[in-house]
């Protein structure tokens, strides 16, 4: 299995190897500390412009490139997203690229939660536009189908068509609701009081 070499706490050396899998957030933390390491922030765009590590580069899932990461002069790689998901699925891209990486357990989530810095950008909607529209469809489907069932079988046309726009967008990486709600207002990071910040321990 290919491992990633982890600088010893006394020591600073690299004595220590670990699994290019899964780490938890101090492992992963002592690895972006080390030269040669890259943080990539597999996440969505609106989800790293509200809140981001410091020094993490994005790089959604969808558009993942290893020459790019390899471009950055990457010697391992540590990834995340928000809980782990993504981040697991990345790495895996990684890996079969020949990429030495690892998935940050837990995600912005796990860090945050662990005290460690995210700089939060307080103009922008906590709610991420792929959350959004879940949200929104789901409510809308919910609905529909209850009308359908109580009210008239026509209304089930509705999560009929949801459900193959969803299809569609699985296919093809590309929602059309998702692009429709990144621009309306609340998205487009327009400034309101707080605007920027640091949150948690300093680096």
């Amino acid at each position: 299995m290919t491992t990633i070499p982890v600088a010893s706490p006394t020591t600073g050396t690299s004595a220590q190897t670990t699994p290019a899998s899964e780490l938890d957030v101090a492992a992963c933390r002592t690895l972006v500390d080390q030269p040669g390491t890259v943080l990539i922030d597999c996440r969505q765009p609106d989800e790293h412009a509200r809140e981001r590590i410091p020094g993490s580069v994005l790089m959604p899932l969808g558009t993942l490139d290893a020459a790019q990461i390899r471009a950055l002069g990457a010697q391992r790689v540590v990834i995340h997203c928000k809980s782990g998901r993504r981040g697991a699925d990345a790495t895996a891209r990684c890996a079969a690229a020949g990429l030495v990486a690892c998935n940050m357990r837990g995600g912005i989530e796990a860090w945050r939660a662990a005290g460690f810095p995210t700089t939060i950008d307080a103009t922008r909607p906590a709610m991420g536009v792929m959350q959004q529209t879940q949200l929104i469809i789901g409510a809308v489907i919910l609905t529909t189908t209850a009308l359908g069932a109580f009210i008239h079988p026509a209304f089930l046309v509705i999560p009929g068509l949801l459900s193959v726009g969803m299809m569609h967008a699985g296919w093809t990486g590309k929602c059309g609701f998702a692009v429709l709600l990144g621009r309306m207002p609340w998205n487009r990071g327009i400034a309101c009081a707080g605007g920027t910040g640091t949150r948690g321990k300093p680096a």
